[in-house]
């Protein structure tokens, strides 16, 4: 695991033994089963995590019950609900394990203190968030802009291995759409 988050961070910005191993030293680690929750609407937030191996999703449910997925999140991807965390809020979505999950945790207090500590892990933290915004708003145009179909083969092209991963279900509600309408799609 230890390993994984090295090369993980190591993408953006090198680490000497010293600073990786006290990097380490502020996260916990949290094994969660399949169907658990990481988190619910309304609970405080206060932590950011970090997928060791897994699947999850974070989503939200509506007045009249539908799920809304706004992400899923595997390996190597980071996920929490990031206005409650930034604001030290509630959760106004929840993230439940699709898969049996293993997550490295970070509070915000931790955060805090490495990024004011060591100016290159800060520099990590503003790259990753401005790579998920970036991801957010391709997201968000995708479903104004594109069709179930044009979805669909969006997810295709940029998450092929999630396909095998991810029930029917789970995918429409992710592309927007309806079950019936992404039978459709995947047998024309």
């Amino acid at each position: 695991m230890s390993i994984a988050l090295r090369q993980h961070i190591e993408k953006i910005i090198p680490l000497t033994d010293s600073e990786f191993d006290y990097v380490l030293s502020h996260f916990t680690t949290k094994k969660l089963k399949k169907h658990q929750f990481l988190l619910q609407e309304d609970d405080k937030v206060i932590n950011d995590y970090w997928v060791i191996k897994g699947l999850l999703k974070a989503c939200h449910t509506d007045k009249k019950g539908r799920i809304h997925i706004l992400q899923f999140a595997m390996e190597d991807w980071w996920v929490s609900d990031y206005q409650a965390y930034l604001n030290s809020g509630f959760a106004t979505i929840s993230i439940d394990c699709i898969e049996e999950s293993e997550l490295l945790v970070i509070s915000s207090v931790n955060k805090e203190k490495l990024c004011r500590e060591l100016h290159s892990v800060a520099e990590f933290f503003r790259k990753k968030s401005n790579v998920g915004y970036v991801a957010l708003q391709q997201r968000i145009l995708i479903l104004l802009n594109k069709n179930p179909q044009e979805r669909y083969d969006r997810f295709l092209q940029l998450n092929p291995y999630l396909l095998q991963r991810v029930s029917k279900t789970l995918l429409a509600a992710y592309l927007g759409i309806s079950r019936e309408t992404l039978s459709r799609l995947r047998h024309p």
